[in-house]
């Protein structure tokens, strides 16, 4: 492609097949028909001299060189958008953006964010997929996902990854989960878990986080949990104490279930913490950076 030039609207095309893997489906986010997008598909790979696509079923996927490609055309639209913007700060951005999030945030974060785009942002939409967050950031390092929504705890911290870049959007305080009784509810995070060293322990079905928490805070109060139970639903974390089968880690701004009572923890504080990640070079993508915009200015914060 070095002595070809190479069309914008090919490369945006290009990329839009990527994040849908569908002819049609481009064709109406595009506004243009299907055949359309089949030619500008097929001249962008005569000019870069490979296929770039290949059939999947009834779907298309990208090959390994149009994936590429697709790679490049971010950074490539994102520039010529940046200067677009420059000379027309008024133009509204368009696009579609993929974002993967563990399920609260999803409902508590995405959700808001998904409506108020479609009230004052129509040409800017969301594809949402639920996502424990090592998932979420392999489907990110893959480039599958523009946007991943992550946790981790202040007694587990975790890292993103190279290449990557994460913002901050919260912190939600998290206690014990235990059957409601009668008895002492104070005392310091080692005091609480002490009372339920000999207790069945329920943790996260498809992240360890949790676990670890629950393993300091444990032998901090002297003695080894016996993790017995995981779930990867709140609900059913607390369908579980419900039924008497132990106890786990609740988040404090969710009220709990009756005949579910929560512990706080304290001295240390046990803090589960959300982040918006990102591609390094990515974020000035205009349909992603309004996005994040919004999850920067979104409730609580």
């Amino acid at each position: 492609m070095n002595d070809v030039p190479v069309d914008p609207r090919r490369l945006e095309l290009l990329l839009e097949l990527s994040r849908l893997g569908s002819m049609r489906e481009v064709a109406e986010a595009m506004h243009v028909t299907t055949s359309t997008v089949s030619q500008q598909i097929a001249t962008l790979a005569r000019e870069a001299g490979t296929p770039l696509i290949e059939p999947d079923g009834r779907r298309v996927r990208l090959t390994p060189a149009g994936r590429r490609l697709a790679g490049h055309a971010v950074s490539i639209l994102a520039a010529l958008e940046a200067a677009r913007r420059d000379l027309d700060p008024a133009a509204p951005p368009a696009g579609t953006v993929r974002a993967a999030a563990f399920a609260s945030a999803v409902r508590q974060i995405l959700l808001p964010v998904a409506r108020n785009l479609a009230r004052a942002q129509p040409h800017v939409r969301m594809h949402m997929l639920e996502h424990e967050p090592a998932e979420a950031l392999q489907l990110l390092a893959t480039d599958e996902i523009d946007l991943a929504l992550t946790y981790d705890y202040n007694l587990a911290p975790a890292r993103s990854g190279p290449g990557l870049h994460s913002r901050p959007l919260g912190s939600t305080p998290w206690g014990l989960g235990t059957p409601s009784a009668p008895g002492r509810r104070g005392g310091t995070a080692p005091e609480v878990f002490g009372r339920y060293r000999d207790q069945d322990w329920i943790v996260n079905s498809r992240n360890t986080a949790d676990e670890e928490v629950i393993r300091i805070v444990a032998s901090l109060a002297g003695f080894e949990p016996r993790i017995t139970h995981r779930a990867d639903s709140l609900d059913l974390v607390q369908d579980m104490i419900l039924a008497g089968l132990g106890v786990g880690l609740l988040p404090a701004a969710r009220p709990p279930a009756r005949g579910v009572t929560l512990k706080p923890l304290r001295q240390p504080d046990v803090v589960q913490r959300a982040y918006a990640v990102t591609r390094r070079g990515r974020s000035g993508w205009p349909p992603l950076a309004l996005v994040i915009g919004l999850l920067l200015d979104g409730p609580g914060r």
